[in-house]
């Protein structure tokens, strides 16, 4: 479904009955990243996600996507929806929009999992490289953002084991217009820097990396970890950077562990 947020028309999914849960989603891709979570849980949750601008089924913006503007609207579509509080679910780019919810909208987590996503800013090459890709993408198209991204999104098992998973992201990326792509890239050079916030999270969180993941390793999540006290830790086996959707079946059991926890 589609409907006026925050001042803009947002592409939004919102299924189920119980405990809400709000997802957000991974660079360059859309809500449909969390099918398998959605089918998994859809009997015992509520369950919303959204396309950001630029992304899916939103139209992009004429500025770049900051991640304190997906944090804006993320809570903008909680209100629309009546949602006071829910659980966050955020895998890398919607990791980072996680840390900005944590700094503007505190009181509207009621649980957060950070999944294969990083707490530190961008280095100053890594800032230079998003923005010539960004040129890149606005001259070339969407192609550029899939042949710089998908090599990297998914680790060597889907690869390997699972080629038509990887085609259909492809085709799923290509599907963005690449100005929204291009503002997307943008935000992610100038987000903040996330280690500080750390220590400022008091909601239930999970942290959660894959055993394949080349974008953000291992030794990210684990500093994630360490710097939230109380936190939970776990490792996806066959998973790169997309751990729920490359091992859905090991995500899923680990995902309703934690809500175990919370929902009671």
């Amino acid at each position: 479904m589609r409907g006026r947020v925050a001042g803009t028309e947002l592409q939004y999914e919102d299924r189920g009955a119980g405990p809400p849960i709000l997802f957000l989603h991974a660079f360059p891709l859309g809500l449909f990243m969390w099918d398998e979570q959605v089918a998994a849980l859809e009997a015992t949750h509520r369950l919303v996600r959204f396309d950001y601008r630029g992304f899916g089924g939103s139209p992009p913006g004429d500025e770049p996507l900051t991640m304190d503007r997906i944090a804006d609207d993320a809570a903008a579509l909680l209100d629309h929806l009546g949602i006071g509080r829910a659980v966050v679910v955020g895998c890398s780019m919607g990791g980072y929009a996680a840390f900005a919810m944590v700094r503007r909208h505190a009181a509207r987590l009621r649980g957060l999992v950070l999944q294969n996503t990083r707490a530190g800013a961008d280095t100053a090459e890594a800032r230079k490289n998003r923005g010539v890709l960004a040129e890149r993408v606005l001259r070339e198209g969407p192609t550029a953002a899939a042949d710089a991204f998908l090599p990297r999104l998914v680790g060597d098992t889907t690869t390997r084991d699972h080629p038509d998973r990887v085609t259909q992201l492809r085709e799923a990326v290509l599907r963005n217009p690449p100005r929204g792509l291009a503002n997307a890239l943008l935000g992610l050079g100038a987000r903040a820097n996330s280690s500080p916030t750390l220590r400022e999270i008091a909601a239930p969180t999970l942290v959660v990396g894959g055993a394949e993941d080349v974008l953000t390793p291992i030794a990210e999540a684990e500093a994630i970890h360490a710097g939230i006290p109380g936190s939970q830790f776990h490792v996806i086996p066959r998973a790169g950077h997309l751990a729920n959707l490359e091992n859905a079946e090991a995500y899923n059991a680990v995902l309703a562990s934690f809500l175990r926890t919370i929902d009671g």
